[in-house]
């Protein structure tokens, strides 16, 4: 029997993950991890660890799940939310919806927060919801706890860090009430087919498609075309890009910063 296709289907029975939604040298990569942690010699004997100990469970899950990031990753990025996107859609919107989707530990929709909150100063007329998605619980109840360590800070400056965060004795920083109010966590599978949310203004899911197959990718580009409202942004990651069965659904607006909006 193929140890791996067996640890795959146990994986799949007991996490609900679907190793076939995955690239499969992406989950070797996250297995082999577990297994140097665990002194696992090979597939067979992860496998027997994985099924004699629950607590594994949860962590194969966050390493099968994890993703890297900090406040405003790929700052350029921001920049055109702030400039363009939020007071163009201020000024045609009185309620504003955003799903930042596969958020991890919630550095992103933190960021998109402060940038809602600064627009809020300027248009008190509006109202704005983030939706921060992902499939992972921990890493939510990380988002959601809001505690971050200085170096996921380095693209923030310091005016921002003042009223933005609370400086905590460890030397860590804590976001603040108010930006936390504007961000709905909760769980949600991206590879279930069914958005958080409809007439969404905009979808920023950057950097977790390139762990998907090509299908997939698709299928989450169809998901998000379905969610948007007519004209909505799509921010994608900059080493993404949009299949050829699929970009037909949306027109570049920042090539560069790899945003777009949707086809009509």
């Amino acid at each position: 029997m193929d140890e791996f296709a067996s640890l795959q289907r146990t994986i799949e029975r007991l996490l609900g993950i679907k190793c076939s939604n995955y690239k499969e040298d992406y989950i070797k990569r996250r297995l082999l991890s577990r297994m140097r942690l665990t002194n696992a010699a090979d597939f067979e004997a992860y496998h027997r660890y994985l099924l004699a100990n629950p607590q594994e469970r949860e962590l194969l899950r966050n390493a099968l799940t994890i993703n890297v990031t900090k406040f405003f990753r790929d700052p350029e990025v921001f920049e055109v939310l702030r400039r363009e996107i939020l007071p163009d859609l201020a000024c045609r919107r009185d309620l504003i919806r955003i799903w930042c989707a596969g958020c991890a530990t919630g550095e992103e929709p933190y960021s998109i927060a402060i940038l809602v909150h600064e627009l809020l100063a300027l248009h008190k007329d509006i109202s704005v919801t983030i939706y921060a998605t992902d499939i992972d619980t921990v890493v939510l109840q990380k988002a959601m706890a809001g505690v971050y360590d200085a170096k996921t800070l380095e693209n923030v400056d310091e005016k921002r860090i003042r009223k933005h965060f609370i400086s905590r004795d460890d030397g860590t920083f804590e976001v603040r009430p108010h930006i936390k109010s504007l961000v709905r966590f909760r769980e949600h599978d991206l590879m279930s087919g069914e958005p958080v949310a409809r007439y969404l203004d905009i979808v920023t899911c950057r950097n977790v498609t390139i762990y998907f197959t090509e299908k997939q990718k698709n299928d989450l580009t169809q998901l998000f075309y379905s969610a948007l409202a007519s004209g909505g942004y799509y921010v994608m990651g900059k080493t993404e890009y949009l299949g050829r069965e699929v970009e037909h659904l949306f027109v570049p607006y920042n090539s560069a910063q790899k945003i777009f909006r949707k086809a009509a």
